[in-house]
């Protein structure tokens, strides 16, 4: 077991570095993918609250809807998933957005995982092409008897270039994520912020009618 795992440690880190290389193909690719679905989520939050807002105070269901469908983003489509449910109740409404949020979340997360387990372990698999590199480096000193010094150092400099190169592979990688992460983490308050205002809305809106329906009996 010991031969093998020599055997594989002889090989050196240059299969480490194209692993590398291609992990930083994927990372990028990724990147750029992630990029252009944020992009497309990109809304005027606060005018699509001030919209909706405004309308519903006013008693315009059909203005809010259309408000919503004109608007962009996961807050829309989630304010759209409560106005299409608000006939049928709070809890109903409270239901259909959550649902709508879960799986606008889920869609807007695809493959950042990737990003994150990258970010992590990148410098790790360099420091692994390290240690394989070094591994070799005293070997080929052991075989020459000591005669090839220069060699083996410079053996052990280029076995360093793979911890540089996971780490360089790492840092977009995390950087990258974490501002994905951020704007994910604001979209979803934001929805949660549309959540809160519908029901508010909705309790409001049944404590009036029960006043009015009171009052009418009083004048009876």
């Amino acid at each position: 077991m010991i031969e093998i795992f020599k055997r594989i440690a002889l090989v050196g880190d240059v299969w480490v570095l194209w692993g590398l290389v291609a992990a930083s193909i994927a990372s990028l690719g990724v990147i750029v993918e992630r990029w252009r679905v944020f992009q497309s989520e990109a809304s005027d939050f606060p005018a699509l609250f001030d919209a909706l807002s405004r309308r519903l105070d006013g008693g315009d269901l059909a203005g809010a809807r259309q408000a919503a469908h004109a608007s962009t983003g996961l807050e829309a489509r989630v304010a759209i998933a409560g106005l299409e449910a608000i006939g049928k109740g709070p809890a109903s409404v409270q239901e259909a957005m959550t649902s709508a949020l879960i799986l606008e979340r889920g869609r807007l997360e695809k493959n950042l995982i990737a990003l994150g387990t990258l970010g992590n372990n990148a410098p790790f698999v360099g420091l692994f092409g390290t240690v394989l590199g070094v591994i070799k480096a005293f070997n080929d000193l052991a075989t020459t008897g000591g005669t090839g010094a220069a060699a083996v150092m410079a053996g052990i400099s280029s076995a360093l270039v793979a911890t540089a190169f996971g780490i360089l592979v790492a840092i977009p990688a995390v950087a990258a994520n974490n501002a994905f992460q951020s704007r994910l983490k604001r979209k979803c308050a934001n929805a949660q912020s549309l959540i809160h205002f519908l029901l508010a809305f909705l309790r409001d809106e049944s404590s009036n009618r029960r006043a009015r329906t009171a009052d009418e009996r009083v004048r009876l």
